[in-house]
């Protein structure tokens, strides 16, 4: 009788659970149709993987607005930070090689690499660079404004670039660690970090609508161009092509594509019987290994708390359930990769507009559908969005008279160097000052006496807010000799020319 009542739960166990999954996306269709049109969204695409299995995908909206192209599940989106835990794979693989040591310190891998303190030197390994605990943090606007040649050329400036936070005693958020990472895998393989993620990755997760080039990606017949709203209209946005930052921003890939990676991870490494990560680095990379957030809840409904991040990973305790997951962005996209390893769930969210947590909002939607925690009631969201940044029409440009420069305009043209950036040039152009990076260039307008501030003078990429101030010093003898700059707390560049 017992073995009769066995084989009956092993054959109905499979039916139950497709019963219950059916429940769960009971619905689904409608409440992200109504998401979408609530943050006037163009169009996202849905995965969603159940015990090792992509059990729902689908697109809705369009990926090309203007010609009302529908999206579909393997229409490629570009996925921005979500690439971080791409190149912490290639970093745990070259572990289980015996090729490194987490504990290494990266100039035993990048020939001269130094930071600016003793103290960073001393301490920063890989690990932290992989957990965003080495102290650099965001110095984003040296490769922004001043891109290398090759990658490995920007290691150089680490020495004049400062720390923003205590190296192993605090989490500072650092694309330049993941920049820092993607090149030690290089240097490691003999190979380029865009050869790596399509060897060692996507074609063994069979991801073949997944890259890592915007000009390839828009060779695809089933693309997405990027999407964000201006004063409630939706605009077009022009294509953000990481270069120097590729280990931290430049995967493209599909919802279904998404969802072989996120199988990858639920099942501690291994895909379709195939080991690629091993376990051990798995259960690290997502793991609570810092702490960033550790202050419990203040109120039962709280959705997350106990927020920390691994290799590549953020993690939290959501509704009671351990979540492993990540967010991205890039000019025009946003993306949400949520993954509950206990309850052997993943979700991924892609979508075609920026400045938006409409992937995040879709992701923990489903994410409590498929917890059994929505009560067959809506979810319950707060809309972040934002407008995207343009140029203003007629930017006003005319000197404070009340608080004038202290000098005439031409005496603060010339070239602007620093060894941890790079060098720009001040020029007048009419009556107007500009400043001229080699990737980007603003009109200067007058605040008050040295201080001006930058402006857009055409459409750029979403990739920073272009307003800075620009502060002027002078010499002891009264001539205008540096410029400071405010990014990274305020960066200081000195006039050669």
């Amino acid at each position: 009788m017992k073995k009769i009542m066995y084989l009956l739960s092993i054959l109905l166990c499979p039916l139950l659970l497709s019963q219950e999954i059916r429940e769960n996306l009971k619905g689904l269709d409608d409440e992200i149709t109504k998401i979408l049109n609530d943050y006037k969204g163009v169009g996202v695409s849905v995965a969603i993987v159940k015990n090792d299995k992509i059990i729902y995908s689908k697109g809705y909206g369009y990926r090309d607005y203007e010609n009302k192209l529908p999206v579909t599940p393997n229409t490629i989106f570009c996925i921005g930070s979500n690439t971080k835990a791409f190149t912490s794979a290639l970093i745990g693989m070259l572990k289980d090689e015996k090729k490194l040591s987490l504990q290494d310190k990266p100039f035993k891998y990048i020939p001269g690499l130094t930071f600016s303190t003793d103290r960073m030197n001393a301490l920063i390994t890989i690990e932290d660079l992989l957990e965003h605990r080495s102290g650099l943090g965001s110095v984003d606007g040296t490769y922004i404004f001043f891109p290398a040649s090759k990658r490995i050329d920007l290691m150089q400036r680490l020495p004049f670039l400062k720390e923003n936070g205590e190296p192993r005693n605090s989490w500072k958020y650092s694309n330049f660690g993941y920049l820092m990472l993607g090149t030690i895998a290089e240097q490691l393989n003999g190979k380029s970090w865009d050869e790596l993620i399509k060897e060692k990755i996507l074609n063994p997760l069979k991801m073949n609508n997944s890259n890592t080039s915007v000009d390839e990606m828009i060779k695809q017949k089933d693309f997405s161009y990027p999407y964000g709203l201006y004063h409630n209209s939706i605009e077009k946005l022009l294509f953000q092509k990481p270069d120097n930052d590729k280990p931290g921003a430049a995967v493209n890939s599909s919802a279904l594509d998404m969802g072989n990676w996120v199988r990858l991870w639920l099942n501690n490494g291994s895909f379709e019987s195939t080991m690629l990560i091993s376990k051990d680095y798995t259960n690290n990379a997502m793991s609570a290994k810092t702490v960033i957030d550790g202050t419990p809840p203040v109120k039962s409904d709280q959705k997350n708390f106990l927020f920390a991040h691994g290799y590549g990973w953020f993690t939290q305790v959501f509704k009671g359930h351990y979540k492993v997951s990540h967010d991205g962005g890039v000019s025009g996209f946003t993306s949400s990769v949520s993954m509950f390893p206990a309850d052997k769930f993943g979700v991924v969210v892609l979508s075609n507009q920026h400045n938006s947590d409409i992937s995040n909002t879709i992701a923990n939607m489903i994410s409590i559908r498929m917890l059994r925690l929505d009560h067959d009631k809506p979810y319950p969201y707060e809309k972040e969005q934002y407008d995207i940044i343009k140029p203003e029409k007629n930017v006003n440009t005319a000197v404070n008279e009340k608080k004038k420069p202290t000098h005439d305009l031409d005496s603060y043209c010339g070239e602007y160097t620093n060894k941890g950036y790079g060098t720009f040039k001040i020029s007048k152009l009419g009556n107007d000052l500009y400043v001229t990076f080699p990737t980007f260039k603003f009109i200067l307008v007058h605040k008050q006496y040295d201080l001006f501030s930058s402006k857009l003078t055409e459409d750029v990429a979403q990739q920073m807010n272009p307003d800075f101030d620009f502060n002027f010093n002078l010499d002891d003898k009264g001539n205008v000799s540096e410029v400071v700059m405010d990014i990274q707390g305020g960066t200081t560049f000195k006039k050669i020319i």
